[in-house]
């Protein structure tokens, strides 16, 4: 109906009778009469001179044209880029993710992401807490699935996420290497704090079929993982880390693998946002680059 009000101020004065008004508005022409009529009981001022024989203006209807179509004209304007927007992935996406989904999922597809879509700003927000994405104006974050508020809509992102706990060679040969995830009572473990609820991430594993959290203790605590990957490696004590976080390291003999038989898949990282009817075509497609194809299957070391 408002296209239809729009195209109004395009009926020439000497044509402007209800017939021909609907005829090109695509309406009857009662219902020309009856819009007309609410207007003027609206503006409570006469519009139109009505006969049995002929309509014609007043003299404040050619007033009201004139003053109107520039500004009929700029919200048609508005309304297409509006309608441009939604046909076209444009415009700015926000983004609240980890570091740690960033630096595995995000930054290895960046560049051919940003080459497909040269109309969105991407603005990849890297938080470890918990943020409220509808309070904070976000329209999507990525989290691990297990850390998911339950009114969200969630997708993953990967096939999980394996851990592994990891020390320098020079730190194994020093303390000796755990057996079982008991063990590591006696070492010195470094552990990460969430930054938001001020938590430990907990360090659980599979034995004989049954889940278990081991308490860990140690002298070094950090919330940015980056540091923790830095102190195992400087051989400061052993650290539970995703292996695929820590490929380089392993790969170049930095760090150095135990207990893997008693590890468990975490559920994978996930990307969430609010339900909503009409999704954005900027998200619609960042989702579909990211999840298609899932990534493989995560390393496990050996």
């Amino acid at each position: 109906m408002q296209a239809k009000t729009l195209r109004l101020r395009q009926i020439p004065c000497r044509s402007l009778i209800f017939t021909q008004a609907g005829n090109q508005l695509g309406i009857s022409a009662s219902a020309v009469s009856q819009q007309m009529h609410k207007l003027e009981v609206q503006l409570d001022l006469r519009l139109l001179h009505r006969n049995s024989r002929q309509v014609s203006l007043t003299e404040a209807g050619p007033q009201l044209q004139a003053e109107a179509a520039p500004l009929l004209d700029q919200l048609q304007t508005a309304l297409q880029r509006v309608q441009a927007q939604h046909d076209e992935p444009a415009g700015l996406l926000r983004i609240n993710t980890s570091r740690l989904a960033a630096g595995l999922l995000i930054n290895p597809r960046l560049d051919e992401f940003l080459a497909l879509y040269p109309q969105i700003q991407l603005e990849l927000f890297t938080d470890d807490s918990f943020a409220d994405i509808v309070r904070d104006g976000f329209d999507a974050g990525i989290r691990l699935g297990a850390f998911l508020a339950r009114d969200m809509v969630s997708l993953p992102l990967d096939q999980g996420q394996w851990e592994a706990v990891v020390a320098s060679p020079a730190y194994w040969q020093q303390h000796g290497m755990p057996q079982t995830p008991a063990d590591l009572a006696r070492h010195d473990c470094i552990r990460f704090r969430l930054p938001g609820s001020k938590r430990f991430v907990p360090w659980i594993f599979e034995v004989d079929g049954q889940t278990l959290e081991v308490e860990t203790h140690g002298r070094l605590i950090f919330s940015d993982d980056h540091y923790v990957t830095h102190a195992a490696c400087q051989g400061y004590g052993v650290a539970h880390k995703f292996v695929d976080s820590i490929q380089p390291e392993l790969a170049e003999g930095r760090l150095v693998a135990a207990l893997q038989k008693f590890e468990r898949p975490w559920s994978g990282f996930h990307i969430y946002y609010p339900a909503r009817k009409l999704m954005p075509p900027k998200l619609r497609v960042f989702i579909d680059f990211f999840r298609g194809p899932l990534t493989a299957t995560p390393a496990q070391c050996p």
